[in-house]
């Protein structure tokens, strides 16, 4: 999903939230707490948005499957209704207590290792060794579930990548080609441009840019634009943090280009935490937005349901989203991916990992995969013809595999990550210049990991 997300804070403002906790479970789930210590009953806590449907869906298969080869076993489905960083807050606070902490939990794969640390989540290496589906599932996907101590804390669901989408038929009225493959930022730039000038009353162009869509900025914007320099954020190599980066300062540039001349949303949407849901249920699909930098995700909704748009595959386009000045490799895109996880004080870790056998099973897998627009990490899945002929975008968001890219996954990055935003809003607002914004952005940075963690580039 979009994918997201930035640290969680929790604070006496957060008790606010506890109280629409209660109105978190389904019908089917009864209380929104935990098992409260019931070995027989099984919580599972997962997002569900309006643009989000896919996995609610699984889960509802997965529960009827598991409950009726388990007698005596219950799942209570425990959808948490919110957007991006405030689905963690929401399940932090549930975390904070044995009798409201779910046994299966929905995890972002770059939360892995702080949550792990915190102690909000089980090792699960004894009980998958007993499923013999685990084999199916590739080698970078295991990695994703792996905590600081290399034990394994989830198991994937899937991957993505991150690519420009682009609305054919406003670009033929711009008199763009309808066939468009940018080779630089510039030439990214200069669509936009063009688009403003010769179809008025369009967004020329998304790039998410406010605190609110959490990661969607800082992995799904900024870095995608980061990676795209001769910068980085992260030496894995001396593993430290990079300061005084140019490509830093660069892409901050960028978005001032883009908010500074109005080629993006107008502030009032670009801030808000709904503008992801937007994108792609109302600005795309009603020709309101000519070009959008986004996740591969996209297409699954489009394809049935209640967003389904059926005119997409003819109107929308897809190029990969160029480096900086063109600079090998050319393109570039982030990944990430959520994984199925079990809570730390899940009673019974056997019978939620076996929930996660049957949710992840090779069928219900594919239907997550395809509905969902993943990339999928299981081997079975991803040769299966029906995946193959399912979506045509995923041979097109597949190919970017080479030369994506992955947040650091430290224990820090969630709170790296919030700084970013702060750095692209402030600079998408005009509140601060790309210059001082990074500087800022340093200083956090050193006062998260140390001084002596942290390097000039």
């Amino acid at each position: 999903m979009n994918r997201r997300h930035g640290a969680v804070a929790l604070s006496a403002a957060a008790l606010s939230i506890s109280v629409a906790l209660a109105g978190c479970g389904s019908s089917s789930s009864g209380a929104s707490g935990g098992a409260g210590g019931d070995t027989n009953a099984l919580t599972v806590a997962y997002q569900r948005t309006s643009q989000f449907t896919q996995l609610d869906a699984v889960l509802k298969k997965a529960k009827a499957e598991y409950e009726a080869a388990h007698q005596g076993k219950t799942v209570k489905l425990v959808p948490i209704e919110a957007e991006q960083d405030q689905y963690f807050t929401k399940l932090a606070l549930m975390n904070r207590s044995p009798s409201t902490a779910p046994d299966v939990i929905y995890e972002d794969s770059f939360q892995v290792r702080s949550d792990a640390a915190a102690g909000y989540l089980s090792p699960i290496d004894e009980q998958l060794a007993k499923w013999s589906d685990w084999s199916q599932f590739d080698d970078t996907a295991k990695q994703a579930g792996l905590g600081d101590d290399g034990k394994t804390y989830g198991v994937s669901m899937g991957t993505d990548t991150r690519a420009l989408y682009y609305n054919k038929e406003l670009f033929a009225k711009a008199g763009l080609p309808t066939e468009w493959q940018p080779k630089t930022w510039d030439d990214v730039l200069t669509a936009a441009r063009t688009i403003k000038a010769k179809v008025p009353g369009v967004t020329p162009f998304n790039i998410y840019a406010g605190k609110s869509t959490g990661e969607g900025t800082s992995m799904q914007g900024f870095e995608m634009l980061l990676y795209g320099t001769d910068s980085t954020l992260y030496d894995t190599s001396t593993k430290k943090w990079v300061t005084g980066s140019q490509g830093f300062k660069d892409s901050l540039n960028f978005y001032k280009t883009v908010y500074g001349e109005k080629l993006g949303p107008s502030l009032d949407l670009a801030l808000d935490a709904t503008v992801g849901s937007r994108v792609s249920t109302e600005l795309l699909p009603q020709g309101k937005l000519a070009i959008a930098l986004d996740g591969s995700w996209l297409p699954g909704q489009w394809i049935k349901g209640d967003n389904a748009w059926p005119e997409w595959e003819k109107t929308i386009g897809y190029a990969p989203m160029p480096t900086q000045k063109g600079q090998a490799p050319g393109a570039t895109s982030m990944s990430g991916g959520w994984l199925l996880s079990v809570g730390a004080n899940a009673p019974d870790k056997q019978a939620a990992v076996d929930f996660i056998a049957v949710a992840l099973s090779r069928e219900n897998a594919l239907k997550y995969d395809t509905e969902n627009s993943q990339i999928a990490v299981r081997k079975d899945v991803a040769t299966d013809p029906k995946y193959l002929s399912y979506n045509p975008s995923f041979k097109f968001f597949a190919s970017l595999v080479p030369v994506t890219h992955f947040r650091p996954a430290t224990p820090d990055y969630s709170q790296i990550s919030g700084n970013i935003q702060v750095a692209v809003e402030s600079v998408a607002t005009g509140a601060a210049t790309p210059e001082a914004a990074a500087q800022t952005y340093d200083q956090s940075l050193v006062g998260i990991v140390g001084q002596d963690k942290t390097q000039a580039q």
